[in-house]
């Protein structure tokens, strides 16, 4: 099984970057991104940017994956924000509503930065 995990790495020392590749079609891989946002989580990390830059699909598994990490973060006081979503993942965003509770940002560098406005 070859992961869908490309990297996860800590920026400003608080900052938790999650980078994802492929495609998110509710089987092993979306099992594999739900338990390692949970394991941040647990960890006591407040701040996850996830970066979909090389996703090419994600679907309602997938899309429920982030919005359960959202709650999570958010009743915590954290924050889950996305970044370099493709012009088809935006459109999806955007129809299912979720552009209204996600920040989305076209780098990951603007994503971080918004952590410190």
């Amino acid at each position: 099984m070859s992961s869908n995990i490309k990297e996860i790495s800590l920026q400003d020392g608080k900052i938790i970057v999650l980078k994802l590749k492929g495609n998110f079609v509710g089987g092993d891989e979306t099992d594999e991104l739900q338990n390692t946002i949970k394991k941040l989580s647990d960890e006591g990390n407040l701040k996850l940017v996830i970066d979909l830059g090389e996703v090419s699909y994600l679907n309602s598994s997938a899309l429920g994956v982030l919005i359960s990490a959202h709650a999570n973060y958010t009743k915590r006081s954290g924050k889950v924000k996305l970044c370099q979503l493709n012009k088809n993942l935006e459109n999806l965003f955007v129809i299912t509503k979720l552009s209204l509770i996600f920040d989305t940002y076209s780098s990951e560098m603007e994503a971080v930065a918004s952590f410190s406005d």
